[in-house]
């Protein structure tokens, strides 16, 4: 643990006690769970399609692609 100093003031024992009980509960819980990213199925970005466009091999794009894959 790093030092505690106090810079200012002359806090009572119990007053300082409190204060390292504080920080010291705080230092001992844990880190917020990171939320886990969303699945690829649910990414709406693979819902989106690409435009169209004509010229030869046109109908073979098409059909439906997810994000692109067939």
């Amino acid at each position: 643990m790093s030092e505690l100093r106090v810079v200012k003031g002359e806090p009572s024992p119990e007053e300082l006690a409190a204060l390292v009980m504080v920080v010291a509960a705080r230092a001992a819980t844990a880190p917020a769970p990171v939320p886990a990213p969303p699945r690829r199925w649910a990414a709406r970005h693979h819902m989106m399609r690409r435009p169209l466009a004509a010229g030869p091999g046109a109908w073979r794009d098409s059909s439906w692609k997810l994000g692109g894959l067939q």
